[in-house]
């Protein structure tokens, strides 16, 4: 570890690899201690142990965990507890986290509008054709929103220049080979300033969600390079945690939107009588017209799923996570229909339209997707509302329009005398239910904004709540 952490914080800019929210290529998982102090060191300014400063170092080490804690909204106990230690065993970038949108530390923006790049060499996996074209998209997602232009040079020294490379480059900043850091970028200043660098031992691909999008990664550093540090919304292209997204469909958040505009302002060549894009836009659980799309237990926790996005809220805890459903599970689509757990087969079904995902735990079951018509609904049945799964009986209740369909996941049937209309079933519910889930002996039925609140023994309406109840503001 370099001595120098202060420029280490400003300068080196880095995304890693999601696979599945649990591995860890910061440190090995042997040693939780071991875990904490390489994680604080590296990336919250924690100072190596040396022998004048043991007595010193647990109280600093507690600042550091606090400090980290209050970032990732956890609790600020300044101890290394399951929580913690669980958020630090995901893979990251090696940047200080910083809140909302942001730019580096000293306000490092370009004092011009035209900029040149420079492809200095290209890597084996892809075509020449492909890097250029990857590259030339990943420039012009920020030229969309700004008055930023990028002009290509084919010699001599750009305000941007692009090289693959491996191991130690001498920028004093090596990269450890595939899987880890995939690239980084200098913000603008003097000589090496805008500068991007992209790790050849990784696997970069032009369209093929496997392996890394080059078109995804090289947009990403390119915010750097222009002058944005990272951001805490999960959605953001400036998150610092790689997830593929189609590069034909991209569209760059609202959040880095902002963030790019603050430095340079909003496109001036667009006609302000042309329809514009409307960016994507994070979900706040503090909006009080927040419809979700499903909810369901997972294992003790709650799933919260609401367009690109969901939140998980544990047991005992009073925070929630939120991340893109892209970033844990590539294969599951967007905008799901309804999603709800089976105790019977300890899976997690995901809905939309006629097809079935299944997970086991956190991973993909294999096998799916399926048919809905796995569930014995009728044929005419092609799309569900929301779902609600009975502990009690196995019974599963899936919510088609004004009508509910009970099937009994032990006989594999649907019961006779169904469908019946919800408020039947369930009297007092008025609207559209649009999700459902139960817990703790109740069951809860979600209309737009509103929460029902029903006994799960006799269905009888006890309280209506916010859809919010369970994400706490």
């Amino acid at each position: 570890m370099r001595s120098n952490m202060k420029s280490y914080y400003k300068l080196c800019v880095l995304i890693t690899l999601v696979v599945s929210g649990y591995t860890n290529p910061i440190a090995p998982p042997e040693d939780r201690e071991s875990i904490a102090e390489n994680y604080l060191t590296r990336l919250y300014g924690l100072p190596q142990q040396t022998s004048s400063n043991t007595e010193r170092r647990s109280s600093v080490m507690s600042l550091r965990l606090k400090e980290m804690q209050q970032f990732f909204g956890l609790k600020m106990t300044g101890k290394l507890d399951e929580e913690t230690l669980n958020v630090m065993k995901k893979p990251r970038c090696g940047v200080p986290d910083v809140a909302a949108y942001s730019t580096f530390e000293g306000n490092y923006k370009w004092k011009k509008h035209d900029l040149t790049y420079r492809i200095e060499n290209y890597t084996p996996d892809m075509s020449e054709a492909e890097v250029d074209d990857s590259i030339q998209k990943a420039l012009q997602v920020w030229a969309d929103v700004t008055p930023l232009r990028f002009t290509r040079l084919y010699s001599g020294t750009a305000d941007i220049m692009i090289s693959f490379v491996v191991g130690d480059h001498r920028d004093g900043y090596p990269f450890d080979g595939p899987n880890g850091f995939l690239a980084h970028a200098f913000p603008p200043y003097e000589g090496r300033g805008g500068d991007a660098h992209f790790d050849d031992d990784e696997t970069f691909m032009f369209r093929s969600p496997q392996g890394y999008n080059l078109f995804l990664v090289a947009a990403h550093e390119f915010g750097h390079s222009l002058g944005l540090e990272h951001s805490q919304d999960p959605g953001a292209l400036m998150y610092p945690t790689y997830v593929y997204r189609d590069a034909d469909t991209f569209s760059l958040p609202q959040d880095d939107v902002n963030g790019i505009q603050s430095l340079y302002g909003p496109n001036t060549d667009i006609n302000p009588g042309d329809p514009k894009p409307t960016p994507p836009v994070t979900p706040n659980i503090c909006d009080p017209n927040l419809v979700l799309d499903a909810v369901t237990m997972l294992r003790g926790e709650i799933i919260f799923f609401k367009g690109s996005f969901f939140w998980r809220s544990y047991p005992m805890s009073t925070t929630v996570e939120q991340h893109l459903i892209k970033s844990f599970w590539p294969e599951i689509p967007e905008y799901i229909d309804a999603a709800f757990e089976s105790l019977l087969e300890d899976k997690v079904f995901l809905i939309k339209g006629e097809k079935v995902w299944a997970l086991y735990g956190y991973d993909m079951a294999q096998g799916y997707p399926k048919s809905l018509s796995m569930f014995s609904l009728p044929k005419k049945v092609k799309k569900i509302n929301a779902v609600l799964y009975d502990e009690s009986s196995y019974k599963i209740l899936f919510f088609v329009d004004s009508q509910v369909y009970s099937y009994d996941e032990e006989k594999r049937r649907i019961e006779k005398g169904y469908p019946k209309p919800v408020e039947v079933v369930f009297p007092g519910m008025t609207g559209k239910v649009t999700a459902a889930f139960q817990h703790k002996g109740f069951n809860y039925l979600f209309s737009g904004s509103k929460m029902f609140e029903f006994g799960s023994y006799n269905n009888k309406l006890f309280r209506v709540l916010n859809n919010n109840y369970f994400l706490p503001c």
